[in-house]
């Protein structure tokens, strides 16, 4: 009788604990979640309008191909440290050879891409780069729907239209204000940087559905991954550095132009990648889709005050599209709630793919 009496009266102070407990995590949960909004949001931004910054400095400007190999030199060095403390250096994964050659296509592709945007925010305003590159969400949905037959809702139709009409209507105003760009930059091409940023859409949306494709129920670590791909990412960035800059590098140097804020944009990319990498799993889809919308909100209005960027009502107007219609696109299917514990136990079936997202994006911008 005495022992039932102490169960009797512990069990609601148990209980009572459990809901403290759960109270708590639940307010760590969401005390993550702005945190890693913040940290998506000032990535996204501060890396573009970094790269236009040190890309449109007078004076002698660093190779971009040397920069795009430094990182995947630093982000490879980083994943080794990590992997060597977490899995005390077994590196089978790597060891995997047909596992690990499965990498080359999409590490080629996210090499060029990755080149081509700092092509692009050289020759474009970083906040028509931003605008723009929200492309990659057209060709990535479309991608998906031909390659993976996955279906899209209504709304996520809809959205894909307005965001092309809204990217539209932003060329149209930038083209109407291109002769007088080209005035006060002789060194910058318009039409260059858009072709740089479509390429690149289209690239970012056939890789990351590619990769989706071939690594499905991969058990592999996100580190391991971004081992795997930064050695393909090396040795092709070296490739295309010498094809394109060869002889100017090794007459001035690997290291010409590297300045500290050179440095600071090359870290940037390297670490901060790899640090959305580790937030982007406490933020939901519709939460990435307020990262990207604050991202253009802020590129936008730092690049009136530091470049000088004239916003007009046309480009307000097709901007408001693009950031409304990639909230759109974020919004959970209908039939998403009623499939939400079916959907979390699939994923964790397939490995992640919360994981698998987070090692997708190697750009600049997050997916």
């Amino acid at each position: 009788m005495m022992i039932m009496a102490a169960a009797g009266t512990e069990s609601p102070n148990k209980s009572t604990e459990d809901k403290t407990s759960a109270r708590r995590q639940n307010e760590v949960n969401r005390k993550l979640k702005y945190i890693s909004l913040a940290i998506l949001v000032i990535q996204n931004a501060s890396l573009i309008l970094s790269i236009r910054y040190v890309r449109t400095l007078p004076g002698d400007h660093f190779y971009t191909t040397s920069a795009v190999v430094m990182a995947e030199v630093l982000k490879v060095f980083t994943c080794l440290v990590i992997v060597l403390i977490q899995e005390r250096g077994a590196f089978a994964g790597i060891i995997q050879y047909l596992d690990t050659l499965k990498l080359a296509v999409p590490s080629l592709i996210y090499t060029l891409q990755n080149n081509l945007q700092y092509v692009a925010i050289s020759n474009l305003p970083a906040a028509t780069f931003q605008v723009t590159y929200q492309l990659k969400i057209l060709t990535t949905a479309l991608f998906s729907v031909l390659m993976l037959r996955k279906s899209l809702s209504k709304i996520q139709w809809i959205s894909l239209v307005l965001l092309f009409a809204g990217v539209a209507i932003v060329q149209v105003e930038q083209e109407g204000g291109k002769q007088k760009e080209a005035l006060t930059s002789t060194n910058q091409s318009y039409f260059k940087g858009l072709v740089s940023v479509i390429i690149s859409c289209l690239s970012s949306g056939f890789a990351g559905v590619y990769f989706e494709k071939i690594l499905k129920g991969s058990s592999a670590s996100v580190w391991m991954r971004n081992i795997q791909l930064g050695i393909f990412g090396t040795v092709l960035g070296l490739l295309g550095m010498w094809w394109n800059d060869g002889a100017a590098i090794a007459e001035k140097g690997f290291l010409f132009g590297y300045t500290p804020m050179v440095w600071g944009v090359i870290f940037n990319q390297a670490f901060g990648g790899l640090l959305v990498a580790v937030v982007v799993k406490y933020a939901d889809n519709i939460l990435k889709g307020f990262a990207t919308s604050f991202s253009i909100i802020v590129s936008t209005i730092t690049s009136v005050y530091l470049f000088g960027f004239h916003v007009d009502l046309i480009f307000t107007l097709g901007a408001g599209l693009v950031i409304g219609a990639v909230y759109m696109y974020s919004l959970p299917k209908p039939n998403a709630s009623t499939s939400s514990t079916s959907t979390s136990s699939s994923s964790h079936s397939k490995g992640g793919d919360s994981e698998l997202e987070a090692f997708l994006p190697k750009s600049v911008l997050v997916k």
